[in-house]
């Protein structure tokens, strides 16, 4: 297959009056990372839970790997793997039990699953742990192993739902190089996060996600361009009549006003600019404390699109689009198994 391996089309889906997806579309091509950019609440999981076939479609359409998700549910569900945000493996098993048992469910013959259990340790580093259960298992590891059964039958598509999440910066590297290495066997991912750094390092493509609606879409350095060269951070004596001298000049694009500081988005060279601001602000009587000058970031791209930092804690919806992890993966293999 090439081209686009999920095609979404005008997907909307709510729980009773909340709009958790409110009428969006995309497309993922074959082969890339790409990333729903959001924070918890904002319907990231919801859209994985459809287009994994674990709730089920209400209004639009949505295709993975060419089958219809609201048709042909058992092909999707052959197509693809999953990581979820819980750990939903068995913790009696050592890892490569994991591993088989996973196999088998999916009527893997025995020599073909004794090769891939054998290349997915080598790949996630878990070859020395092998024999360990999964309750002795670091928190790392055991995401790792998660990886490794998703991976198992190699699925045209991978689907991600926040698997750093609660990881320090460390352990979460680590994890985005085994991601890379997964995307080098040719397998495509479709991530969800709420770290700006992780949907930055790691897609080819970003669609930032809020309040059930899809904001913007393309690559990091797209996203990042288009706020310009250069921001300029300012922190004064009265920001808010700062910001309504700033709004007044041709050369400032746009200000936004955070907590303590002005961000302020220019489409000169900053060189040329900054002096400028600088006389105005001071022509107002008013005092300037700081004066930070950076490349735009994840975190900037996203206040501007959404005009807002991004929310921590889960949002409304979220508690609905959530089910226990177990069961999603029992309801997957009690599905393949059926079939």
């Amino acid at each position: 297959m090439t081209g686009n391996v999920i095609e979404v089309n005008n997907l909307e889906h709510s729980y009773g009056s909340i709009k958790a997806v409110d009428n969006i579309s995309f497309t993922v091509k074959q082969g890339e990372i790409f990333s729903f950019l959001g924070p918890n609440g904002a319907g990231k999981s919801t859209v994985i839970n459809i287009l994994t076939t674990l709730r089920k479609l209400q209004k639009g359409e949505a295709r993975v790997n060419g089958y219809d998700v609201a048709k042909e549910p058992n092909s999707v569900r052959r197509s693809i793997g999953i990581v979820f945000q819980m750990l939903c493996l068995d913790h009696e098993m050592t890892v490569s039990e994991n591993l088989e048992y996973h196999g088998r469910i999916y009527s893997m013959k025995k020599k073909e699953r004794s090769k891939r259990i054998e290349e997915l340790l080598k790949l996630t580093d878990l070859e020395s742990k092998k024999d360990t259960l999964g309750k002795d298992l670091s928190g790392g590891m055991k995401r790792r192993l998660e990886l490794a059964r998703g991976l198992m039958t190699k699925p045209a598509v991978l689907f991600l739902d926040e698997p750093t999440i609660g990881f320090d910066i460390q352990t979460r590297m680590r994890m985005w190089e085994y991601l890379r290495e997964i995307k080098r066997e040719g397998t495509t991912i479709f991530l969800t996060t709420h770290y700006m750094e992780e949907a930055d390092q790691l897609s080819d493509r970003i669609s930032i996600i809020d309040h059930g609606k899809i904001i913007v879409t393309g690559t990091s350095n797209e996203l990042k361009n288009k706020l310009g060269k250069d921001l300029i951070y300012l922190e004064t004596s009265d920001n808010k009549a700062a910001a309504e001298i700033l709004r007044s000049l041709a050369s400032v694009k746009n200000v936004t006003e955070d907590t303590k500081s002005l961000r302020i988005m220019i489409g000169e060279d900053v060189t040329h600019v900054l002096p400028q601001i600088m006389d105005k602000i001071r022509g107002g009587g008013i005092e300037i404390i700081i004066v930070n000058i950076k490349k735009p970031s994840m975190d900037d791209v996203f206040v501007h699109y959404t005009g807002h930092e991004l929310r921590e804690g889960n949002g409304n919806g979220n508690a609905n689009a959530n089910a226990n992890a177990n069961e999603k993966q029992q309801e997957i293999e009690t599905a393949v198994v059926s079939k």
